[in-house]
């Protein structure tokens, strides 16, 4: 699998969902990379966020190809397609050069009963007592626990490798880099599962070059991981371990790493990351969610007057409609709506105080992670003040782009990165 283009061993997902804060993400990595941090930054964006926002995926390529520019950045960055299915793909493929392959629809639908004995019966090597390096305890699988996990999972690399094929048609097998997304699934994948798994989509012939598997916990948009930490760096080392083992058995690529989705915020597990990746000298790619969006919010709130109306008003609309904009994100945000400050309450805040409860700032007494999670998944209600809003946003440009920029560097990039 030598047909690819190559991603760096250190990347960097940034989401724009308002494409305005290109200049302000880059000045983030510029700062790590000053300090010796190896930082590929990916500009993202979902076919939902384009549904919702009214833009075409060639707007984030010009987006990431003018921020390059202006800033003068010489190290690589890519535009990624995020979340693609087969129905969604064909108007991405021009603008962008990397692709996350959503099958979460697949994962559970068994597939045919002939594809699931010919994977079996391909791979007697995964039978058995396994030795991992790194791992304690040898891998055992038995032949009836491939079988499940195939009913489980070969559908959706399936899928994956349709989907794939599709692009590599299209595109050409060396000019973009795939990534698999298998982390909207019931429970975390074990290490034999993803050997497995990494096993059929080598099968496929996918050139993957990052996996987004299931960890323990919750990963919940916009705050910090609610989990056992403990119990996080022990599956992530041995996810790590498991790469490196199926990367010289199946010929997988060398640069295969793994992806932490809704990374962003996580905090309290970037430590352990970063340990895990030293200890395996091993790459990491870091999907953000929705937290350039809030630093807008922040800093039009900060910046007062006509910014921090602006805010209260999309939060007043976010209450009203808080069970429709809640219920399709579920599974990744616990508002409590017990927490939640009234309408007329916020409406009566001033900077600082609508500022201290949606920043990211466990030190805070005023922080609301209700508050923040709930404003996350309304950013919909921005997209339709239309050019108001887009407005504000150049007209506060300095103020919110400071915000975004110590963001990103101070709270993410830092910490993760440098351990700082």
């Amino acid at each position: 699998m030598s047909n690819y283009l190559p991603l760096g061993k250190t990347s960097f997902g940034l989401g724009d969902r308002f494409g305005h804060q290109g200049n302000a993400q880059l000045r983030a990595c510029i700062l790590a990379t000053e300090l010796g941090a190896d930082v590929v930054p990916v500009w993202n964006k979902s076919n939902r966020e384009h549904s919702f926002i009214g833009t075409e995926p060639s707007s984030l390529r010009a987006e990431a190809d003018a921020t390059v520019k202006a800033l003068g950045w010489k190290k690589s960055y890519h535009v990624d397609a995020d979340h693609i299915r087969l129905e969604t793909v064909d108007r991405f493929i021009s603008p962008s050069d990397f692709f996350t392959i959503d099958v979460a629809d697949s994962i559970g639908k068994p597939a045919e009963a002939k594809d699931v004995k010919t994977f079996v019966e391909r791979h007697p090597e995964l039978v058995g007592k396994i030795s991992v390096p790194q791992i304690e305890q040898p891998l055992n699988i038995s032949r009836a626990e491939i079988e499940r996990v195939a009913n489980k999972f070969l559908l959706a690399v399936q899928d994956a490798g349709k989907i794939y094929w599709h692009i590599a048609k299209a595109k050409g097998e060396a000019n973009f880099i795939t990534e698999v997304s298998m982390d909207e699934t019931d429970s975390p994948q074990t290490p034999h599962e993803l050997l497995i798994i990494l096993a059929a989509l080598a099968d496929e012939k996918i050139p993957l070059q990052t996996i987004a598997p299931k960890f323990t916990g919750r990963f919940n948009k916009g705050v910090d991981y609610v989990g056992d930490v403990k119990q996080f760096e022990k599956e992530f080392n041995e996810d790590l371990a498991v790469i490196a083992f199926a990367i010289k058995k199946y010929g997988l690529p060398s640069s295969l790493k793994l992806s932490v989705h809704s990374g962003s915020d996580k905090f309290s597990i970037y430590e352990p990351i970063r340990r895990a990746l030293k200890k395996f000298d091993a790459g990491l790619h870091v999907k953000t969610a929705g937290t350039t969006w809030l630093e807008e919010l922040i800093g039009l709130a900060e910046a007062g007057g006509d910014g921090l109306e602006i805010a209260k008003e999309i939060y007043a609309y976010a209450i009203e409609h808080v069970d429709e904009f809640c219920a399709p994100y579920a599974s990744v945000i616990d508002v409590d709506k017990v927490k939640l400050p009234s309408a007329p309450t916020v409406n009566n805040w001033n900077s600082e105080q609508f500022v201290s409860a949606l920043r990211h700032d466990q030190k805070n007494p005023l922080f609301n992670p209700s508050f923040r999670q709930l404003l996350h998944v309304s950013f919909k209600v921005a997209a339709k003040k239309g050019d108001r809003y887009l407005n504000a946003l150049k007209k506060h440009e300095a103020i919110i782009a400071k915000n975004v920029t110590e963001n990103l560097f101070e709270r993410h990039l830092k910490p993760l990165l440098l351990g700082k």
